[in-house]
């Protein structure tokens, strides 16, 4: 089995880049993902704008565990919705990376990132080994 996976890993270090076929499965998975972080982005952004001042602001009384969780909880979805934006924008320069026929390509290495990487992470721009050298420095 160990030998077949390297077999396999040989193979994919000798292309120079993804097929049309497989760019297109990969196109597929990425506006997938994209449509769902979109929807995510826009639950975070109303729960931010709905979480905003109303009436009970003016009540004389303070309710200060209350209103520091809901300060909490505003920061979390604004935190949240950052992560998401950012998600997106990786995911749309995936998509710019297929069109233009480089995706998959490390930018460290120029070696074919494993299918399996972008499978699991498709707006991956390095392999493994030149991520975990780049998390050393």
């Amino acid at each position: 089995m160990r030998l077949i996976l390297n077999q396999h890993i040989m193979e994919e270090n000798k292309r120079v880049r993804y097929s049309d076929e497989e760019l297109a499965e990969f196109k597929a998975l990425i506006e997938k993902k994209l449509k769902e972080a979109r929807e995510g982005l826009e639950v975070y952004l109303e729960a931010c704008e709905n979480a905003g001042n109303d009436t009970m602001d003016t009540s004389p009384t303070f309710k200060n565990l209350e209103e520091g969780s809901q300060v909490l909880a505003k920061e979390e979805n604004a935190q949240q919705a950052a992560r998401l934006y950012k998600y997106i924008q990786n995911l749309e320069s995936a998509l710019l990376r297929i069109q233009n026929k480089t995706y998959g390509i490390c930018q460290r290495t120029g070696k074919l990132i494993p299918k399996e990487r972008l499978l699991s992470v498709p707006h991956a721009t390095m392999c493994i080994e030149a991520k975990l050298e780049s998390k050393k420095k």
